[in-house]
């Protein structure tokens, strides 16, 4: 029976990338090709064949030669691996993420001394522009040298990627773990149950409805900070440079630009599919949540 829900958030997936397919080339159709603007203000986009290519377009160009060097490989070769370079370097921002957001969470619980005095500092590094901090980070890291190790580029980028990951799990898993009812604690306290044993036995599967969607928006935010970051340190082999690259082909190759958006896009759907498959794992711990 598992099968089933499965199978229709798959085809609602499908349906719903149809559904923008349609939307597009339907202004595409119907759309001032010049775009229109109010004033200096432009609030449709144009519609030209340059600014905004056939959804079929874009599509056959991922199979066409990247360059015109002889014996490219096809377009989608280099997303592909330049998606996986930043995939690996998303996912391991995700996993520190996971795992400071998890300790401060644990620190902000036992203490509430602490609590005061980490969560207005949590919140409050969200604030700082991510394009700014890229950069220092870089040079920063670049000063590192402890024996034979040296820092790397993409470091720099999974670092970026923790400090967006680890803000949404370090809130929400402070909220599952604090989610028990007080008559559930006093039941533990009455069994003898020391902090440590009321924390596995009853906080932390209390708090899974929480810390999931906030795993998903932690996934989310660390595949953006790796893309993002590429872009503002200069890291080539990610989706994120290679977005910067291919852009210079608009005026003569409108369909090539696309190509590591869609690439993009592929990295965040695969990072969304391993939370959702955590979510399979723990679904018996899922009793707050809707069905998926």
């Amino acid at each position: 029976m598992r099968g089933k829900p499965a199978t229709r958030t798959l085809l609602y997936g499908l349906a719903g990338i149809v559904a923008l397919a349609l939307l597009w080339e339907g202004y595409k159709a119907i759309g001032p090709e010049a775009g229109f603007s109010l004033g200096q203000v432009p609030l449709l986009p144009r519609t030209s064949d340059l600014a905004m290519p056939h959804v079929w377009t874009m599509a056959e160009r991922l199979f066409l030669p990247a360059t015109a060097l002889p014996g490219s490989p096809a377009l989608w070769v280099p997303v592909l691996e330049a998606a996986r370079f930043s995939l690996r370097i998303a996912a391991a921002g995700w996993v520190l993420g996971v795992l400071l957001s998890a300790l401060l969470a644990l620190v902000m619980l036992r203490f509430r001394l602490a609590r005061a005095a980490i969560l207005p500092w949590v919140v409050l590094s969200q604030t700082v522009p991510l394009i700014a901090i890229a950069p220092l980070v870089r040079r920063w890291g670049a000063q590192i040298q402890l024996g034979e190790f040296s820092w790397e580029n993409w470091m720099s980028v999974a670092v970026i990627a923790t400090y967006l990951a680890f803000f949404p799990v370090t809130v929400g898993t402070l909220r599952g773990l604090s989610s028990p009812q007080q008559s559930h604690l006093d039941l533990m306290r009455s069994f003898g149950a020391g902090w440590w044993r009321t924390l596995v036995s009853l906080r932390l599967p209390a708090s899974v409805p929480f810390v999931l969607p906030a795993l998903r928006l932690a996934a989310a935010s660390a595949v953006i900070g790796t893309v993002v970051a590429e872009v503002s340190i200069g890291l080539r082999g990610g989706i994120g440079r290679l977005i910067v690259e291919y852009a210079s082909a608009t005026g003569g190759d409108p369909g090539k630009p696309w190509a590591p958006i869609f690439g993009a896009v592929a990295v965040g759907l695969v990072a969304a599919g391993v939370v959702a498959l955590i979510g399979r794992l723990l679904m018996r711990f899922r009793r707050g949540e809707d069905s998926p």
